[in-house]
């Protein structure tokens, strides 16, 4: 089983997320992360979707959201030649005999304290998805009230020719 992130541009209208989310549950596929923004052009948005399954499940994936009418182009986002990110927020308990410990682990990860009460830190960062892996994994002797992650977004890097797994052509429809 192999993981496989796709960036997929499609018409920024409303009902597209709920028709492509329908299509994974119909087909009993689960999705690893999701989420969705409007492009530099208004009337596109990108979905970034990452998915596990093994090579027959991932093709089908990927043949069933080309059929959707409002998708226009749909990429794999591989590790060696895009930039992938994700966000997380993590609140934790602390007193203050931890306070430092905690504040140390942030700076070897240059993340940032958001908030602070006199018995938790709210801490943000920004990065590839193993990176907030380990640092949640630095933080595990500690007591995580929250965790929110925003799951993961990204591009191709350059400007070099991307290889696209399906694509129509927007003024063709």
């Amino acid at each position: 089983m192999r993981k496989m992130v796709l960036s997929i541009l499609v018409d920024n209208t409303s009902g597209v997320l709920n028709r492509i989310a329908s299509l994974f549950t119909r087909r009993a596929y689960n999705i690893d992360s999701l989420t969705v923004g409007e492009t530099e052009d208004p009337k596109l948005s990108r979905m970034t979707i990452a998915v596990r399954g093994d090579d027959l499940v991932l093709d089908q994936i990927v043949k069933q959201i080309n059929k959707l009418v409002d998708v226009r182009e749909i990429v794999e986002l591989k590790p060696s030649d895009s930039v992938i990110r994700e966000l997380v927020l993590v609140k934790v308990k602390v007193g203050k005999e931890e306070r430092q410990q905690v504040k140390t682990i942030t700076e070897i990860f240059r993340c940032k304290i958001v908030d602070f009460t006199s018995e938790s830190l709210m801490i943000e960062l920004a990065g590839a998805p193993t990176k907030i892996d380990a640092f949640l994994e630095m933080l595990k002797d500690y007591k995580i009230d929250e965790i929110v992650r925003t799951g993961m977004t990204g591009l191709l890097r350059g400007s070099a020719d991307k290889v696209v797994l399906e694509t129509i052509d927007v003024e063709g429809r």
